[in-house]
């Protein structure tokens, strides 16, 4: 009969739900992103490729959605240096640094799931690429603004002038 049987170390008299210590309950409202644009910068442009894709489908993981996709164009920039430092004017070398760029925009976001979703990008982030975020809120309207002004100011009595 294992209707009977307990597992050992549990016990079968306590009923209360087992809460975990690390999700915290607020009583503060989410805040609303209506936009997430993430810039990732890096110098390999097959990394930033591997990387789009790895954050596009952990977007679709979190059921977020993905506005766009773009890569800007790379800028290079270049160095002219002296292969000797004291002659030979004529003999020189040049170095050039490519950055690539990746832009990903997310749009319509609570502030935790953006909070849970930066954070496994991020600690994902590959050695060598940068990342810069730009959060765009949504807010309520504050009551000044709400009414027009046009509709609070007196009345001005138009006046004739005769000469």
């Amino acid at each position: 009969n294992l209707m009977g049987a307990r597992l050992a170390g549990s016990h079968g008299d306590t009923q209360e739900p087992k809460t975990n210590p690390l999700v915290s309950i607020s009583d503060e409202p989410e805040t609303l992103y209506k936009r997430l644009s993430i810039l990732v910068k890096g110098h390999d442009k097959a990394v930033l490729d591997s990387y789009e894709y790895f954050a596009v489908l952990a977007a679709k993981e979190l059921g977020i959605s993905v506005e766009k996709v773009e890569k800007p164009q790379k800028t290079i920039e270049r160095f002219t240096l002296l292969k000797s430092v004291h002659i030979y004017k004529k003999h020189r070398v040049q170095y050039e640094m490519r950055t690539h760029y990746m832009c990903l925009e997310l749009k319509y976001l609570t502030s935790s799931t953006a909070a849970v979703y930066l954070e496994y990008v991020q600690r994902n982030l590959p050695e060598g690429v940068a990342m810069e975020v730009k959060k765009t809120k949504i807010e309520k309207i504050p009551e000044h603004i709400q009414k027009p002004v046009w509709d609070t100011l007196p009345q001005v009595e138009e006046t004739e002038v005769k000469s």
